[in-house]
């Protein structure tokens, strides 16, 4: 038995002695791998690593895998090393493949395939091994802002191997930040990015997210949301009239208001005046029955919070109250007379006068219509009394010189035709 034991002893170290051989020739005669072949690996810590010697057109030479300190793995299909955690997976002419698991940052290094030629070759696998960071931390140094500040967030990512990557996304919108490495005692990295931004209105209830990117885990992030405080927006909207605001009717006027905090008090007030004795103020509403021209203004509706104050102008304009054109007759007696009334041109609100109908235009078509019946009907009462004077009237020369006789007696004696020449035309009848 006792020779049986030195005969194991003296295979293993010929096992642990020979590839150190090897390796003292190769360093004298250095051969390029042609046929001997492997890959690199990458591995998460606490996670299996697969080496994989693989050789091409193999010449029945004997295959082995030795660690960073050359010590020899796997001899063919045999393991020296008292390391359970390397098993073999494959043994051929063709391949030795040997996992390890349970993967350490002290496993990290070069592993070496050997092909027993002449010369002997060698093929190297590094071992990569990675350690995800710890959970980001995100930190901010403002918990609650005010619109228009400027805030500033930190986020670290803690002991990872190799150095994280850190990004960062407001919104739907990427920011950028100022980064800084640090290397550990322990070989690890901690890196802190850090970000400075001015917030709005609109960054109310925003997330930010911290992105760690590292190969070693996917979607590690951390996300802050951000609260930010701003002055009221007011708005003046217009329930009644849809159209112009016209003498005798009634104004409603509604004033919204939102802020952070939510405005408490909406005050209504009339520039450069007072508004109106019988005005009613109503929460956030105006109303004002039986307009009237001393109402044109500017009415303005201010909100406050604990950030500032805003507010928004309506501009009253009042018109006339709309017009009626009387219909023309047909009445020879009757004098038509139409009126236009021109309105005067007034920057006022838009939101009062859109599309409002305009009565002016009718008012012209009418009196053009009533001009043009009445020029007819003067034109037929001149005709009618023309023909009346005229109708039968013709002259003869029977008392031609009877315009300068005294009296009717001298006129007919006088007058052409008359009897007493009535000697010089005598007729004679046989």
């Amino acid at each position: 038995m006792a020779n049986a034991r030195s005969g194991s002893l003296a295979t293993i170290l010929f096992l642990f002695m020979f590839p150190a051989a090897l390796h003292k020739g190769a360093a004298q005669d250095p051969v390029v791998s042609q046929n001997l072949v492997t890959d690199n690996v990458s591995v998460v810590e606490g996670e299996m690593a697969i080496i994989s010697c693989r050789v091409k057109n193999n010449d029945d030479s004997v295959i082995q895998l030795l660690n960073p300190n050359r010590q020899t793995i796997y001899f063919r299909d045999m393991r020296p090393l008292k390391d359970s955690r390397f098993q073999l997976v494959n043994f051929s002419d063709n391949e030795l493949r040997v996992s390890l698991s349970n993967v350490s940052l002290s496993d990290e290094g070069r592993y070496v395939c050997q092909l027993y030629t002449d010369p002997p070759q060698e093929a190297y696998a590094d071992i990569t091994v990675l350690i995800p960071p710890g959970n980001p931390i995100i930190e901010a140094r403002d918990e609650v802002l005010s619109e228009g500040n400027e805030t500033e967030m930190t986020c670290t990512a803690m002991s990872s191997k190799p150095a994280a990557v850190i990004r960062w996304m407001k919104g739907d919108k990427e920011l950028p930040g100022k980064p800084k490495v640090e290397l550990t005692y322990d070989k690890m990295y901690t890196v802190t990015s850090r970000l400075t931004f001015t917030v709005s209105r609109d960054d109310d209830g925003v997330p930010v997210v911290c992105i760690v990117d590292h190969p070693a885990v996917k979607d590690f992030q951390a996300q802050k949301y951000l609260e930010v405080q701003y002055k009221p927006e007011v708005k003046i909207v217009v329930e009644y009239p849809q159209g112009l605001t016209r003498e005798g009717e009634t104004l409603e006027l509604s004033c919204q208001a939102k802020g952070k905090p939510q405005p408490q008090r909406v005050n209504w007030l009339k520039v450069d005046d007072d508004v109106p004795s019988h005005a009613v103020i109503t929460g956030a509403d105006l109303y004002i029955e039986n307009l009237n021209k001393s109402y044109n203004g500017t009415y303005r509706c201010v909100a406050s919070n604990s950030i500032g104050e805003s507010y928004d102008d309506y501009i009253l304009y009042v018109y006339d109250a709309p017009t009626t054109t009387p219909k023309p007759t047909t009445a020879t007696t009757t004098t038509i007379i139409t009126t236009t009334i021109s309105y005067p041109e007034v920057n006022q609100d838009s939101r009062a006068g859109e599309g409002a109908p305009r009565t002016v235009d009718h008012a012209v078509i009418g009196g053009v219509v009533a001009v043009v019946v009445f020029a007819m009907l003067c034109l037929l009462i001149v005709l009618g009394r023309y023909f009346a004077r005229h109708k039968g009237t013709y002259f003869t020369h029977e008392a031609k010189g009877a315009d300068d006789a005294a009296d009717a007696d001298t006129a007919i004696i006088n007058a052409e035709g008359g009897h007493t020449n009535s000697d010089e035309k005598k007729e004679y009848y046989i």
